[in-house]
This record gives C-alpha cells, structure tokens and sequence, in this order.
C-alpha cells in the first residue's frame, strides 16, 4: 500500500519515495528476517516513534534476539 499513505495497495508506488512491500522484503532478506518479522519490527518501531519513545531496542530476528 505504499505503505506511507494507507491507500491499501501493497505492491503499488505511487512516488518514488512512497514505500512498498518490495521495500519491506528487501530489508527482510538483507537482515535474513521474513517479511512478518520484519514488519513486527517496523510496527514496533514505529510506535515507539508515534510515542516520543524512540530507542535503542532488541529487534527480533530469525535466530532470535539481535
């Protein structure tokens, strides 16, 4: 959904800055994280960012904890 602006199309950008689910597996495969881990991690992240809270954490990876 270019993800950034909640249209709910996954797979479609509409800017090239807008992020998609291609972006997402990229970063997954480059971290060796499936794209559900990934996301949790960017959801969390992400709240942490909308709470004022941004900090240094323990990610979650395939093998577990960074």
């Amino acid at each position: 959904m270019c993800m950034n602006c909640g249209c709910g199309e996954v797979d479609k950008r509409h800017h090239p800055t807008d992020i998609v689910r291609e972006d997402l597996q990229r970063a997954a495969d480059g971290a060796g994280m499936t794209l559900r881990e990934t996301a949790e991690n960017l959801s969390r992240s992400t709240s942490k960012l909308t709470e004022g809270q941004a900090t240094e954490s323990q990610p979650t990876t395939a093998a577990g904890t960074l």
